[in-house]
């Protein structure tokens, strides 16, 4: 079976990627445990297990305000810092996010935008509850990012005309919503953002980089007069500010300058200096210093597990958090510190439970939930548990995956897997709460998170290696640990599908499309078949994005046709299931239109699914509900010959 897919994939033989080093795993050590009480899970639990959005601690640290889906949408709520019952502050069919309580405290910001269109608008809303108002009301100018200037009465947002690529920094008067541009960018692949605020208001600190994050600037920016002078900045590498001190002096900063690797540094903007934490070979990520700038958060990714540390200004000391492993970062908007500096706000989530909130007792080290977003059905003892591996691919370079292992399986080479890779590219599969996998584990199938070259966590060269070559040594990549999978004994090589969303979307397509053989099943969502339509139709920053992977759409037309799956869609033997939202800007809804009409001409069994003022994702929680019932539904029938449900 293999030999005869790989033809479609006859690509030159190429040396090995560079990335971390790590020990190849034996398949034959994977292990299904034994659980009497294991059980599918059911999908309402797993949806309605609350998410996890934006959060920020209020100005007198008495209360959280979070994102989350209580009531099946993502609307605004605040608890008591020390754990409670939450309260509503906002209602909403529409997603909102980007939480900025004001200085006084009296009120909150966020953004909204209509259906998943992206186009956010900045709200306010009393922070003790009362009316909602769209402060910019700008249907055709996305607003975000918003930071506060000392004063109260202004901040610096982050703009972008929907009919531009690139990404601009304006003012904003908090009473009137009136913006102001202050830094106008005239190459729509670049991007700004603000970091913060310095010299009480008359500069801040700003970051420019490029649009597939391989490129980062350091920025000053003088206020209002827009005048700017580049602090850090060098061809090809990346200088992201994430904080500076209250004196304007440190600048923590997450670069890969000299390495290929990115690392976290603090620069001192008054000599000059560079200080660096201890090496590692995994990616490291500055963070927020503490209000008395003595302490500063670092976040370090090894192998899709992170680490939440904090550090010594001082020493660089790093002290991890009390948290169990998975994948724990820092949460609140412009800090995760409290007023008074004493708390931190984390977030911890891991494969055998949903993401929680947690504070930690800066004096003690303590760490403890303040949240339960998950339901009561959702015991850590009876959900499936993962494990990292590290396989071999067609060209020796190392990729590591995600494998998630159904209880009760027996090692006789019957059971079925799916293949689950990322979106992005530039992304990364992490060792979290994953309610696909969940579900699918539970029910008898292995599942692989392949984070294949072209992800981010392994390097710049890594990350590079995909580069014109979509669909290509990736896509060997997820071969590879299917076999992985098959060599572990468990698997039957004829019950292994594939399904992802966005880039996984597309991995599902090129997949059943370019090595017809491989797969028994697909199910994508919001996927790409056609790079030349999806450059015509997309958004014109994501077009920057495409072109940071593929080339100009005229000048290198056949990468363009090489690299789409309708190039060999007519391949295709495996039934295929889409599901699409119907307003989403990045993938919009023609390229399954496109997928749909070709199955239904060459008599492929297929499904295609549009779900009403959904963007990029499903938001809705009827529509996870639906969308994860049809993708279980589908394997279950073409994989493991179940009667289709009514």
């Amino acid at each position: 079976m293999a030999s005869a897919s790989l033809i479609f994939l006859a690509v030159p033989a190429t040396a090995q990627v560079p990335s971390p080093e790590r020990p190849v795993s034996n398949p034959a050590e994977l292990e299904s445990p034994t659980n009497p009480d294991a059980v599918p899970v059911p999908v309402e639990d797993l949806s309605y297990s609350r998410t996890l959005g934006a959060t920020a601690w209020s100005r007198d640290g008495n209360e959280i305000f979070l994102v989350t889906n209580l009531t099946g949408r993502n609307n605004i709520w605040k608890i008591p810092a020390t754990g409670g019952w939450p309260v509503q502050l906002t209602r909403s069919e529409e997603r909102q996010g980007g939480l900025m309580p004001s200085l006084d405290g009296r009120v909150l910001y966020f953004t909204q935008d209509v259906g998943g269109d992206e186009q956010f608008d900045i709200f306010a809303v009393p922070a003790n509850g009362g009316p909602v108002r769209n402060l910019t009301n700008t249907p055709e100018l996305r607003e975000t990012s918003l930071i506060i200037a000392p004063n109260g009465q202004r901040g610096v947002i982050a703009t972008k005309l929907q009919s531009e690529g690139q990404v601009n920094l304006a003012l904003i008067d908090l009473t009137s919503g009136r913006t102001t541009p202050l830094v106008t960018e005239p190459d729509p692949a670049l991007r700004w953002a603000p970091v913060a605020w310095i010299e009480d208001g008359k500069a801040l600190i700003a970051v420019r980089s490029n649009a597939n994050s391989t490129m980062a600037e350091v920025w000053r920016v003088d206020v209002p007069s827009g005048a700017k002078r580049l602090m850090l900045g060098q061809p090809g590498t990346i200088y992201e500010a994430s904080d500076v001190t209250a004196d304007g002096r440190l600048v923590a900063v997450t670069t890969n300058q000299e390495t290929g690797q990115l690392r976290a540094g603090i620069y001192d903007t008054k000599t000059s200096a560079w200080r660096w934490l201890k090496p590692t070979p995994w990616e490291q990520s500055a963070g927020s210093f503490s209000p008395d700038g003595r302490t500063l958060t670092v976040t370090r990714n090894e192998d899709g597990r992170t680490i939440a540390s904090l550090v010594n200004v001082e020493t660089l000391a790093e002290t991890p958090l009390a948290l169990p492993p998975g994948t724990n970062g820092f949460a609140g908007a412009d800090t995760p510190f409290s007023p008074d500096g004493g708390r931190v706000l984390a977030i911890h989530s891991g494969a055998d439970r949903p993401s929680d909130l947690q504070l930690v007792d800066l004096a003690s080290g303590n760490a403890r939930p303040i949240t339960a977003m998950g339901v009561a059905s959702l015991k850590s003892e009876t959900l499936p548990k993962t494990r990292i591996v590290t396989y071999k691919s067609f060209d020796g370079t190392l990729i590591s995956a995600i494998v998630t292992m159904p209880f009760n399986l027996k090692r006789d080479g019957t059971n079925p897997a799916i293949l689950l890779p990322h979106g992005g590219p530039t992304g990364q599969s992490r060792d979290g709460f994953n309610r696909t996998a969940t579900a699918l584990a539970s029910r008898g199938y292995i599942v692989m998170q392949p984070n294949v070259r072209g992800s981010t966590g392994y390097g710049q060269p890594f990350q590079n290696a995909n580069y014109q070559d979509l669909g290509g040594g990736d896509l060997r990549d997820v071969i590879a640990g299917k076999q992985f999978l098959i060599d572990s004994g468990y698997v039957d090589p004829d019950k292994v599908g594939i399904t992802g969303g966005s880039y996984g979307g597309y991995m599902t397509l090129i997949a059943l499309a370019r090595t017809p053989d491989e797969f028994a099943a697909g199910a994508q969502l919001f996927g790409i078949i056609n790079w030349f339509s999806m450059y015509d139709t997309a958004d014109a920053l994501l077009q920057q994005y495409l072109i940071s992977l593929l080339g100009d759409p005229v000048r290198d037309r056949e990468v363009y046709a090489s690299n789409s799956p309708i190039t060999y869609i007519r391949n295709i033997k495996a039934p295929l299931l889409s599901l699409q939202g119907d307003r989403d800007i990045r993938v919009p809804r023609g390229q399954a239109e496109e997928v749909a009409a070709i199955l239904a001409e060459i008599g492929i069994p297929n499904e295609t699914v549009f779900y009403r003022d959904e963007g990029h994702g499903f938001a809705k929680r009827e529509n996870q509900i639906d969308s994860l019932r049809r993708i279980i539904d589908w394997f279950d029938r073409h994989l493991k010959g179940a009667t289709p449900s009514p």
